[in-house]
């Protein structure tokens, strides 16, 4: 294998999907906090009704509600209190790095308050302390979707110019008082994320806008100089302090080599990934935005100066999410499939998960590669992971040979983008332990190498039981990759 000494291997959540404690020591409500979900939803009620597109209802239902049972979110799998012990695991497993979310609504309750909630603080301050003592770098993602739900009620989230205000103090408060705690800095998850899952992504609510995609690139247009800002305050605050930008990455292939297809094929990527590294990287909105955006009917409020902000903000390194990809065509006649973030159209070559995502293993040597060559940045892996029903045993064992395949397949393809001269910092594999699932937001589509025995109601013991993938992957890390079998 071809994996440097320095390679850090990893494994991320997100706050949201783990904490729990979602009315506890000062937190705020967040925007996740409000995701609804019914344990006796069928396969297809839950695609349905997993809150891509929130609702006037959904949302006032969500804010009066008292219960937890149905917000899987507010309660997760308590890491908020278990995380010393959920550490010792990874530590156990030999992570190099650890990659997780800091809430913002602990920090800042409402998202608009003049100081910090001291014990939101603290915790991160005790949290990423415990990473450090156990031999862990820290990968802090600012924003991983939940923003303080006030945000949205007083302000209408981030189609309000006045969210950039908000957040950078944000920013800030984090850069004072937890720099010196974290190695790497995200501002944003999925940024384009936003497109295609507007309430995770920006906070808005569909049915209160009159121009949904106006509204979506106007959020967008906020966040990327947020994004900007956020990284030249870090570099002015931290001096050395690395700072990316990330995206989920959907890669496409032309379905067929007709001239249309192909053509289909750049635009999907364009207007899926590059549009938003393209910014984020270079600091500047790319040549084909104009055409995209008159084929949407959008055209977005700027102010004087922005195209000197996002020059002045260009990301360190970029990161992405892999989990699939699909085919690019407008002709008819293709099933469709499911994936992050957005369905796609199924490719006949490959295999598909539990929950219909394509699995493409040389597809992200392909991703790596593009992206590499596009930008001459370091890049790093932030999730990759397959989404599976796992069986615990009665002896407290899980045997998940298709997780360790999974794995083993895409850090072959890793090895391989790395020997055609790929710089690759990292892999945080996601989720390291079982999380609520942030797509359909149940507990029973699990991806970490550890089990944590919780049910869809929230329901169980709440121990922790490593997987045989768990002593696979530890096997992987001691060896730094030499060791797959």
């Amino acid at each position: 294998m071809n994996f440097p000494k320095d390679f850090l291997w990893g494994g991320a959540i997100a706050c949201s999907q783990a904490e729990g404690a979602w009315n506890e020591d000062g937190k705020g409500l967040d925007t996740q906090d409000l995701r609804y979900f019914d344990a006796g939803w069928t396969r297809e009620q839950r695609q349905k009704n997993r809150d891509i597109n929130m609702t006037t209802q959904r949302f006032q239902a969500a804010l009066a509600a008292s219960d937890i049972e149905h917000y899987p979110f507010r309660w997760g799998i308590d890491f908020y209190h278990t995380y010393k012990e959920d550490l010792a695991l990874l530590q156990e497993l030999g992570l190099k790095i650890f990659r997780t979310s800091i809430s913002w609504a602990r920090i800042y309750p409402n998202g608009d308050d003049e100081s910090p909630n001291e014990a939101g603080i603290q915790y991160y301050v005790d949290l990423f302390t415990e990473c450090h003592k156990r031999g862990m770098k820290v990968f802090a993602t600012i924003l991983h979707y939940a923003a303080p739900v006030h945000l949205v009620t007083a302000y209408g989230g981030w189609k309000n110019r006045r969210m950039i205000d908000f957040y950078l103090r944000y920013c800030k408060t984090l850069y004072e008082r937890l720099g010196n705690l974290v190695d790497f800095w995200l501002p944003f998850n999925e940024i384009n994320c936003s497109r295609f899952n507007p309430w995770n992504g920006c906070c808005l609510i569909k049915d209160q806008e009159p121009h949904y995609d106006q509204a979506i690139f106007q959020c967008t247009h906020h966040q990327l100089l947020a994004n900007a800002l956020a990284v030249r305050m870090a570099h002015e605050m931290l001096p050395g302090s690395k700072v990316g930008g990330m995206i989920a990455r959907f890669t496409s292939y032309p379905a067929t080599c007709s001239p249309d297809d192909v053509m289909c094929g750049i635009l999907d990527e364009n207007y899926t990934n590059y549009f938003y590294t393209d910014v984020m990287a270079r600091g500047r909105y790319p040549s084909y935005t104009k055409r995209m955006f008159a084929s949407l009917g959008v055209q977005i409020e700027t102010q004087p100066g922005d195209e000197e902000i996002l020059a002045a903000g260009k990301v360190d390194f970029l990161s992405f999410s892999y989990y699939m990809s699909m085919i690019s065509t407008n002709a008819s006649g293709y099933a469709v499939t499911s994936g992050n973030l957005l369905s796609g159209k199924k490719n006949p070559y490959l295999e598909t998960s539990d929950w219909g995502w394509q699995i493409d293993p040389k597809g992200l040597r392909i991703s790596l590669n593009e992206m590499y060559d596009r930008y001459n940045l370091p890049l790093f892996i932030a999730e990759n992971g397959i989404g599976a029903h796992d069986t615990l045993t009665p002896e407290g064992q899980v045997h998940d040979p298709y997780r360790i395949g999974y794995l083993k397949a895409h850090i072959q393809q890793m090895a391989e983008a790395i020997a055609d001269g790929v710089e690759l910092l990292g892999y945080t594999m996601w989720g390291i332990l079982d999380i609520v699932s942030c797509g359909t937001i149940e507990m029973n589509k699990r991806y970490g190498v550890i089990y944590v025995d919780r049910d869809e109601r929230g329901c169980g013991s709440n121990r922790r039981f490593r997987k045989d993938s768990f002593y696979w992957y530890q096997k992987c890390i001691a060896t730094n990759g030499e060791d797959l079998t």
